[in-house]
């Protein structure tokens, strides 16, 4: 049976639309993270803990919350409350933020640092969910490139906003630029639900129904999530060490609150054109060539490189384009602009190879919930060995242990046995095959 004309084309606009919500996503995103940076650089790695402990706890909490919100509420819905829910969290943080001074940034750190985390499991993971419940296997691996592409746009974008206003405007009006980006967003991805319900057969719009544990209880029982949750908690270590020293560095070199924003600002900015460079080059072809599963595979290998010669050389500067940049900058730049670019449009091809209820509950528990145990578990182990001691080198080395393990836990995660085979039509429970 032929599709409608109309209908066609909004199959074929599909992948644009969703491209341009995910740039909306990320600039709001991108925007919010210099302002956390700088919190945590005006504190140093020895709050981290606290901070990560916290959120970690709330994580927890909200796990049982969010799989019953998933189970019971429509996706449309789901996305409408949560994305206006943190819109007007974003206009309540601005006072705070003007009273930064007065309340401290210890304080107001913790704060944030929490709310972020919430904002990360309901708007960005939300939409990879949502990314992967439209689009089959097959269509995943031709368009998530484009779609994480469109995210790198608004990942650079974001930062070249904070970057022309901070100075002009402050830190706490960017949180009022930030709602109105997520803003957009939310009207985009309200439409491009909307497209997808009228598809014939289509019934992934319903609830998914379920335990609201469900999240918790995959992880245990699909090999697959929990070898992502392994390689969360590996790829976290790597990146959280790098975060916690470059802390260090900025609480020693910078101390405006405008000054560390900035630094915080050009740290991403670096990061998301190097990722921006992978989406247009080495990651499209890898996914469709050679499958999803090397796309966990480079990475690992690269940071493994990388942490090598780190241990080496030790924490100092390199020369690139007759500027002195620190070494562990170029570390956190590398490690997270790969991860970006190229395991996150993998990880998320993966996800459309495994059932509906597993593709929000399970892996937003992945990676909200046991991300942030990684967090806890990294910080108070750098505070530890730091006061043991431990060097720049030391814990290069140990990381690039860590990115070893990274390595093979990867190559079993691409080709787990419980995935569906590539391009298999899903038939979860309440879905009909598309005509």
């Amino acid at each position: 049976m032929s599709l409608p004309r109309q209908t066609v084309v909004e199959q074929a606009a599909a992948p644009t639309l969703s491209a341009l919500a995910f740039f909306f996503v990320m600039t709001s995103y991108y925007i919010i993270r210099p302002v956390m940076g700088q919190l945590s650089g005006a504190v140093g790695s020895r709050s981290l803990p606290l901070f990560y402990g916290t959120v970690f706890v709330v994580m927890l909490l909200l796990t049982p919350v969010f799989g019953m919100l998933v189970a019971r509420f429509r996706r449309r819905q789901l996305i409408g409350w949560s994305y206006s829910f943190f819109i007007l969290c974003l206009l309540a943080f601005v006072p705070a933020f003007v009273a930064q001074d007065r309340i401290g940034a210890r304080e107001l750190g913790v704060a944030f640092f929490v709310w972020a985390s919430v904002f990360n499991l309901f708007v960005v993971s939300l939409f990879w969910s949502f990314m992967a419940d439209i689009f089959s296997s097959g269509e995943a691996r031709r368009v998530f490139s484009l779609i994480a592409l469109g995210g790198m746009a608004g990942a650079i974008f974001g930062p070249l906003v904070t970057k022309l206003l901070v100075q002009v405007i402050g830190v706490a009006p960017l949180l009022v630029v930030s709602a109105a980006a997520l803003g957009v967003s939310l009207i985009l991805l309200l439409r491009l639900s909307a497209q997808q319900q009228q598809r014939p057969g289509n019934q992934s719009e319903q609830a998914i129904g379920g335990s609201l544990w469900a999240g918790i209880r995959e992880l245990w029982s699909r090999p697959f999530l929990r070898y992502m949750a392994l390689l969360m908690l590996f790829g976290d270590g790597i990146g959280t060490l790098a975060y916690a020293l470059v802390a260090d560095y900025a609480k020693a070199h910078f101390t405006s609150t405008v000054a560390r924003t900035s630094f915080y600002n050009d740290l991403d900015l670096a990061t998301n054109l190097l990722g921006a460079a992978l989406q247009l080059s080495v990651t499209p072809w890898l996914l469709v060539r050679r499958g999803a599963g090397w796309g966990l595979v480079v990475p690992s290998l690269v940071n493994l490189a990388l942490l090598v010669g780190v241990a080496l050389t030790g924490g100092g500067n390199l020369a690139l384009f007759s500027v002195s940049v620190p070494l562990l900058v170029v570390m956190q730049v590398v490690t997270r602009g790969f991860a970006y670019g190229m395991t996150k449009p993998a990880v998320d091809a993966l996800y459309t190879r495994v059932p509906r209820e597993t593709r929000y509950k399970g892996k937003n528990f992945v990676e909200t919930a046991v991300w942030r145990f990684g967090d806890v578990v990294v910080t108070s182990a750098v505070s530890g060995l730091r006061m043991l001691g431990w060097g720049i080198s030391g814990l290069a080395l140990l990381g690039a242990g860590v990115a070893t393990l990274a390595t093979f836990v990867s190559r079993r995660a691409g080709w787990s046995p419980d995935l569906a085979p590539e391009g298999h039509v899903r038939l979860d429970k309440g879905e009909t095959p598309p005509v």
